[in-house]
């Protein structure tokens, strides 16, 4: 189903954990509107215990009929098993943020500080890129593979992969950047990218390009 972008609005942003952006690059002229998902409600303390009526006297008839005593009591209906609701599956919420293959990572960076602005924890937010690794990702990955994904499994911060890596886990957020890459290759990521969110998905990248793509089903 083509994605339709979202209503660009104007947020204050706060700055950060980003890294200076690649010489060169533009910066993209709408602004994103990221919004946190739907977020549970606080926990509500706990209800009172059942109402306890006091044992009162039942005033019962004087007298019984024949037929009456002859009827057996009724039994109590067996508690039956609770049933457990299934799984909830629904997709989740989708964000088009326009942008050139050049403003891709520039209209990410600005997602990203919008969404820690709303009050997501960094944490919850998972970066990944079609084309050029993100420069933050670029400069830890100098320092080794093993330093990098220590950084990922420790689940603590955003952070910030390839979209054809197979190592990220999921996220509640996950800001897909369309900058660069072959058309089999931006389709392909897109639904890996979305299994991988649990609450909101963000693409920042070409409307025309990726909802030809997804209509087309390359």
């Amino acid at each position: 189903m083509p994605l339709i972008p979202e209503e660009p609005q104007i947020h204050e942003s706060v700055p950060g954990p980003r890294a200076t952006p690649a010489a060169g690059r533009t910066a993209p002229t709408p602004r994103p509107v990221p919004g946190p998902g739907p977020r549970p409600a606080p926990r509500r303390p706990g209800s009172p215990g059942p109402n306890r009526g006091s044992a009162g006297t039942s005033s019962a008839p004087s007298q019984r009929t024949t037929s009456d005593a002859a009827k057996p009591a009724p039994t109590a209906p067996a508690a039956s098993a609770a049933k457990t609701a299934p799984a909830s599956t629904a997709a989740p919420q989708i964000q088009l943020i326009p942008a050139s293959v050049d403003g891709a990572l520039d209209a990410a960076d600005e997602a990203v500080d919008l969404l820690l602005d709303s009050g997501r924890a960094p944490a919850d937010i998972l970066v990944l890129t079609t084309g050029d690794q993100h420069p933050w990702a670029a400069h830890e990955l100098s320092f080794g593979e093993a330093s990098y994904w220590a950084q990922h499994d420790a689940g603590d911060d955003v952070f910030y992969a390839a979209a054809d890596a197979d190592r990220p886990g999921g996220r509640p957020v996950v800001v897909v950047a369309v900058n660069g890459g072959a058309d089999d290759a931006v389709a392909g990521a897109l639904p890996r990218a979305m299994s991988r969110a649990s609450a909101l998905l963000i693409v920042c990248g070409d409307p025309q390009r990726i909802n030809s793509l997804m209509a087309a089903g390359v």
